[in-house]
């Protein structure tokens, strides 16, 4: 996968037909509980993740028999799947006369990995979901250069099939069988039939196939590329709990705190970490016998600097265990997330264990350190998944032979009076959202309940078609009261002065509920960093996700949701403080909106400066 600052995705177009001669196609349920998903039996990908594009049909073979003295298979005419609408089959009748082994209903294919990070890409493998006691035997699998018969085996459910079972063992949980022949599947795409003599009874096309990625078909029914290894956690909802809420600089000893109060456990991660304060504390609990981890980005946004390595070193040498997510095995784009569990206590934030960030020198961010055993557990799973994930390394062999970059520049030392104090809040439930897992369709479905005001404080937003944004326009729509404060930080500012402009006007012209400022510090914080959210003042979004598809699709991320009227207060009101602040300045709205006439001329050059397909966001600058 490739990384760039501007953490534009690369969305190949990708085509796909399946044509299918089979019996019914079953659903197979998502994990709650969130394990590491492979290719294997019980995995569902998050349809929030990179889809197939509106090219992507899946067709089906109207009226077809198969075998009548056995299986009679009847389906409807085709349809289609694209990546904004999702197909289910059509009811599907079969006949079944004999009881014994089935060899004459299909199996289907349901995935494929052409690419893995092996060498010679060892272990490619292909994924088949068969009826109950079906002998694979009948069939063969094609690809237009070679035709390999499946084995003589009786198997149930997904089986997966390769010619280097050994090399493909780690790649799925799925029973693997071995293909004695010369399949290879090419990289750059090609189709893959499922044969019976000389009739085709299912085929997969794919195109550009991603390193460690496998194409599959969600239960929604669209094919997709995910990384292998994703995680499948779902949604966690706790009971009624209680947190305490802070924002930064305001606050910057709520994260010391904490994190100082443990005397079982500290699993820290997040997307870098410069902060001498913290890392004396990391190395004092680890003297005192806590358990300290520590998970960071291996390939951060203009590198890895010498100032964190350095910080790095000295967590390894007084016994702190660091570890550091990238190369060829990385699931994940960037490891994005800013969370904490301290014993009992999860501590999720928007910002980064810097100075700049935890250390109240310079961004707004917003935090909360959530008292729930079943939340801290939660993460204390996500942790374990990615720390302890083969595409993982222990920091010492990691910096062999790395080369890091200068810092740009002395760290954050600015000071700022504290105007919000922290507090304690109760909290009739919370909620633990992880990206790519499920944390994109648990906030839309968050925006599209509000029914009166909806409050959003980002860095940015990826373009007027975001699904976020889109929520937010749905809402101010049907008369929710929206109100967005994006950052005017120089790496953001000419992309959200267009944007805010854009909005505005359509505000004004579509009779909206809905305005957008960019953000005036006035000496309260140097620049809005925080990605939270308040819906009706009865539910806080905070956490690291970005409204960009890159963090919502590609990045880790985690946000936690507090509802309950004592929290949406806290956070409304620091909100408040901050856009009252920014009332009146240039490209806001308000006052001086600019004339609806001129507007619809500057609408244009914000689209294309914005450029909705070309850049997402520029998600950190070191410092």
């Amino acid at each position: 996968m490739s990384r760039s600052p501007d953490f534009t995705p690369t969305l190949a177009a990708v085509l796909l037909v399946a044509t299918v001669v089979s019996g019914a196609i079953p659903t197979v349920a998502a994990s709650a509980a969130g394990p590491t998903s492979t290719l294997a039996a019980g995995t569902t990908a998050n349809a929030t993740g990179s889809t197939a594009d509106a090219a992507s049909t899946t067709t089906k073979v109207a009226n077809s028999t198969v075998d009548a003295s056995n299986t009679t298979t009847t389906t409807p005419d085709s349809t289609t799947a694209t990546s904004d609408s999702t197909t289910t089959p059509d009811s599907v009748t079969t006949r079944v006369v004999n009881s014994t082994a089935n060899a004459t209903q299909p199996p289907e294919i349901v995935g494929l990995v052409p690419n893995p990070t092996a060498d010679g890409d060892a272990g490619e493998l292909v994924v088949l979901r068969a009826a109950d006691r079906t002998n694979l035997s009948a069939w063969a699998l094609a690809d237009g250069e070679a035709t390999v018969r499946l084995p003589n085996a009786t198997v149930s459910g997904r089986v997966a099939v390769s010619t280097d079972p050994a090399a493909a063992r780690n790649l799925t949980d799925a029973r693997l069988l071995g293909l004695d022949g010369g399949l290879s599947l090419a990289n750059g795409g090609e189709t893959v039939r499922l044969v019976r003599g000389n009739e085709t009874v299912a085929s997969v096309t794919y195109r550009d196939a991603p390193e460690g990625e496998r194409w599959h078909r969600t239960d929604a029914g669209r094919w997709q590329w995910t990384p292998l290894g994703a995680t499948d956690f779902g949604v966690l909802r706790t009971g009624a709990t209680e947190a305490r809420a802070f924002v930064l600089p305001d606050a910057p000893a709520v994260p010391v705190e904490t994190l100082r109060a443990a005397d079982r456990r500290i699993l820290l991660a997040g997307y870098s970490f410069s902060s001498p304060r913290v890392a004396d504390l990391l190395a004092d609990a680890a003297r005192r016998g806590v358990e300290v981890r520590v998970l960071v980005d291996g390939a951060p946004v203009g590198g890895l600097t010498r100032r964190s390595a350095k910080m790095l070193d000295s967590l390894v040498a007084r016994g702190v265990e660091v570890r550091v997510l990238g190369g060829p095995r990385s699931r994940y784009d960037f490891h994005h997330a800013k969370y904490a569990v301290a014993d009992d206590r999860a501590l999720v934030m928007t910002e980064n264990w810097k100075p700049a960030g935890t250390g109240g020198h310079a961004s707004r961010g917003w935090g909360a350190v959530v008292r729930s055993e079943e939340a801290a557990d939660r993460l204390a799973a996500l942790f374990a998944a990615d720390a302890d994930w083969r595409g993982t390394q222990s920091w010492s062999p990691f910096r062999r032979g790395e080369s890091f970059t200068s810092a740009e520049g002395p760290p954050a030392n600015d000071t700022y009076a504290g105007e919000f104090t922290p507090e304690n809040v109760n909290a009739s439930q919370s909620n633990v959202l992880i990206a790519p897992d499920n944390a994109e369709d648990a906030l839309l479905d968050l925006l599209d309940s509000a029914d009166e005001s909806i409050r959003v404080q980002q860095v940015a937003i990826g373009g007027p078609r975001h699904s976020l944004l889109q929520a937010s326009l749905r809402a101010a729509s049907r008369g929710v009261e929206v109100r967005i404060l994006l950052s005017s930080a120089w790496y953001v500012e000419e992309d959200n002065r267009a944007l805010v402009e854009w909005l505005n006007d359509r505000a004004t012209a579509e009779n909206l509920s809905l305005e957008v400022r960019l953000a005036d510090p006035r000496g309260r914080y140097e620049k809005i960093h925080a990605k939270g959210v308040v819906v009706d003042g009865e539910a806080a979004v905070v956490g690291s996700l970005n409204w960009n598809n890159h963090s919502a699709r590609e990045n880790r991320e985690v946000a936690v949701v507090l509802r309950g009227e004592e929290a949406g207060d806290y956070y409304a009101e620091t909100f408040d403080a901050d856009w009252e602040a920014s009332a009146g300045g240039s490209g806001n709205g308000g006052p001086n909106r600019v004339p609806v006439g001129l507007l619809a001329a500057v609408a244009v050059g914000a689209l294309v400066a914005i450029g909705v397909a070309k850049r997402e966001v520029v998600f950190e600058k070191s410092r």
